[in-house]
């Protein structure tokens, strides 16, 4: 059974990746990039990986799985994994993806995030945390649900969409600027967003953690 507060949690794992392994992933992923001449369309947008990208982040995250579970306990499994590409004057605005239908399984319960480079300046990952109830919808858990009786669902809110304008809502910034090598996880009903990029190049991998 999945407990409210996993998609609540945040965890971070050290040493996600080796630095050899970090270098063999620029190297597939730039190879990728050059052959493919993907460019984003806005900030947001991602590209999927080829395979060899995949498995030296799947084999990572199977080393991590037991780190993980102790603040995720139900996590089993991952998407696959989406590449991110921000220049200077990109941002990622307050958004919360929620968990979806909680009727439906897998269930994603979080979003898992490794920074392959950061910028010089600026683009830093954070977490708004806040009380206001305008965040929470009133969907019950259905039947049949992985979710725990009582277990509270936010609404899925956006940039454009949603019964809010997050960055009008009182809150708290957490900004998180890990070191080399390290994953961030983070609930799927956590509001999150990049900062601007000043200088420099975000190259960010994320993927959602399933239970």
């Amino acid at each position: 059974m999945i407990h409210m507060t996993e998609t609540l949690a945040v965890q971070t794992v050290e040493g996600f990746l080796t630095a050899e392994e970090t270098g063999s992933l620029t190297k597939v992923l730039d190879k990728h990039l050059a052959a493919s001449g993907w460019v984003p369309a806005r900030p947001s947008e991602g590209t999927t990986p080829p395979p060899e990208a995949q498995a030296i982040l799947n084999g990572a995250l199977r080393r991590s799985l037991p780190a993980l579970r102790r603040a995720f306990p139900s996590a089993t499994d991952a998407d696959p994994w989406l590449y991110h590409d921000l220049k200077p004057g990109d941002t990622i605005r307050p958004h919360v993806h929620g968990v979806g239908d909680p009727g439906a399984r897998p269930q994603q319960i979080a979003r898992i995030a490794f920074n392959l480079e950061d910028a010089e300046e600026g683009g830093e990952f954070y977490l708004d945390t806040c009380s206001a109830d305008a965040l929470w919808s009133d969907a019950a858990v259905p039947p049949g649900s992985a979710y725990g009786p009582g277990t509270r669902f936010v609404h899925e809110i956006t940039a454009r969409r949603g019964p809010v304008r997050l960055a009008d809502v009182p809150h708290t910034r957490w900004t998180c600027a890990p070191p080399p090598g390290t994953t961030v996880v983070y609930g799927t009903q956590l509001v999150h967003g990049v900062l601007p990029v000043v200088r420099g190049r975000v190259r960010k991998l994320i993927t959602n953690l399933l239970a």
